[in-house]
């Protein structure tokens, strides 16, 4: 039984059990909603809450443990040949889970028969042949290890995917008959259905915080193993990036500082786009701009906000890298030796911040009250003057933090970077120069079946948790600009 049919019977138990409920209830106060404690409707709810919450809960749990327990379990059984030459532990895992997939789809096209699959004395050159030719990606030839592991993990898979769909229809049904049983007019239904929706709002409230949570103690453990293989003082201070997967790190040199600089300098070009642009533009909006023109005006330019990065990526490729070898290639000035470079990356990049910049100042502009405006012009100053020396102040602190926050957007850009930018890491002032980014880098240390275990893979925890300490404390700044220096108006 799949997933989506298991929920789907267990919504129906849930429509039946609101439906029987709520019938209990008002046949328990003969007919009269009058003698309830509670409307009928939290009769039916608390039913039905009894039935999703159990059962959902279980699944969720279940979907979590499951790949735990069973790569707990299988883990054991693959050899240490196979662990040698894949040199990982979790690579030689990940190609057990794909003859496994790979089985499951083979006998369900029937291009090989269920008993074959499962029987432990099978030729894995057969088998290896017959996963190929259902189409199955391998990565080289399946060891009997391997084949038995992955036997294994397709039928504890097929084991435990039968307790889960039995046990949560159990506690499905276990939950309708505990919800109708105490169904009853003197039951207290509204203060019980209130109290779970309190707790579902706040475990959900809870969810980004613990997200946050998982993510940060990610990047901590293995920053911290990274900097237990190589040296933090040329980590942060090395001046040159040059990773080198032969020889595990030995001959690699892992210097943060060029990236840094072209992950500033790139911002920096793209917010000396975007902030005037966005700027001049939010203030025509919300100052000039009839409503008709702002109507029109302000959606189309929040359209750019919509715009997925990496067509912005394309547009630095194909078209303003081409524009600007014109002017400043080797046929014109002489100064850009090919299409990508920092300046290129930060135009692009300028043109996708200025909905986010325009969009921001707009509402903080919009926010400073029409007293303000209505006490300068009745005293006679002119709507330039206006803008220029009343609302523009006022609105400053605002400003300026919704510039920071587009400086942390810029800052944490990647597919931009990777088109328009290249992939050079250097220390240079030329903006016609190609340079790479720590976002950049932290895709290219990761792509691949690297071996999690070298230098080369962990440093890109070790970018991310630097990259994650900047952009936080660029948004703490921000936060604290806009709330110690925002002046309150009656």
């Amino acid at each position: 039984m799949s997933l989506s049919l298991l929920i789907a019977i267990i919504l129906v138990l849930a429509i039946v059990g609101f439906v029987l409920g709520r019938q209990r209830a008002l046949a328990s106060a003969g007919g009269e909603s009058r003698d309830l404690h509670s409307l009928p409707v939290y009769y039916g709810s608390n039913v039905l809450l009894s039935v999703l919450v159990p059962a959902l809960a279980f699944i969720i749990v279940a979907l979590v443990a499951t790949p735990i327990y069973i790569e707990s379990h299988v883990s054991g059984m693959i050899s240490e040949a196979d662990v040698a030459e894949g040199s990982n532990r979790g690579l030689v895992m990940a190609e057990v889970r794909r003859v496994a997939e790979g089985l499951e789809n083979a006998v369900a096209i029937g291009a090989i028969p269920d008993d074959l699959a499962r029987d432990t004395a099978a030729d894995p050159a057969a088998i290896t042949q017959s996963l190929r030719d259902a189409g199955q990606v391998l990565t080289g030839d399946v060891t009997a290890s391997i084949l038995n592991a992955a036997q294994a993990y397709r039928a504890s898979s097929d084991t435990l995917h039968v307790v889960l769909v039995v046990v949560a229809i159990v506690l499905a049904l276990a939950g309708l008959a505990y919800g109708y049983l105490r169904t009853d007019k003197d039951f207290r239904a509204r203060n019980v259905v209130e109290k779970v929706i309190k707790a579902l709002l706040i475990t959900a409230a809870s969810v980004a915080i613990l997200t946050t949570i998982g993510i940060i103690l990610s990047l901590i453990f293995n920053t911290i193993e990274f900097f237990r293989i190589y040296p933090f003082t040329e980590f942060f201070f090395g001046l040159t990036w040059s990773p080198s997967f032969s020889g595990r790190g030995g001959l690699s040199e892992l210097g943060i500082l060029p990236l840094l600089w072209g992950t500033l300098y790139i911002s920096f070009i793209a917010l000396a786009v975007a902030v005037p642009i966005g700027l001049f533009a939010a203030v025509y909006l919300s100052e000039y701009a009839s409503p008709k023109v702002r109507a029109i005006a302000k959606p189309a330019l929040e359209v750019l906000a919509g715009i997925p990065t990496i067509v912005y990526g394309l547009f630095a490729l194909l078209t303003i890298g081409p524009m600007l070898m014109a002017v400043f290639g080797r046929d014109g000035l002489g100064w850009m030796g090919g299409a990508s470079s920092v300046m290129t990356a930060g135009l692009v990049m300028g043109i996708m911040l200025i909905p986010f910049v325009s969009s921001l100042s707009d509402d903080i502009i919009n926010a400073v009250p029409q007293a303000m405006r209505d006490g300068s012009l009745g005293l006679g100053a002119t709507k330039s003057e206006t803008v220029k020396q009343v609302i523009l102040p006022a609105a400053l602190p605002g400003i300026v933090g919704a510039v920071l926050l587009a400086a942390s957007r810029a800052i944490g850009e990647t597919m931009i970077v990777v088109m328009g930018a290249g992939a050079a890491a250097r220390l240079s002032l030329n903006p016609f120069e190609a340079m790479t980014t720590v976002t950049a880098k932290i895709v290219s240390q990761l792509t691949g079946d690297s071996d999690f275990s070298s230098p080369e893979a962990l440093v890109a925890f070790a970018l991310g948790m630097s990259l994650f300490v900047i952009t936080l404390g660029m948004n703490f700044l921000a936060l604290h600009i806009v709330q110690k220096y925002r002046e309150q108006y009656d």
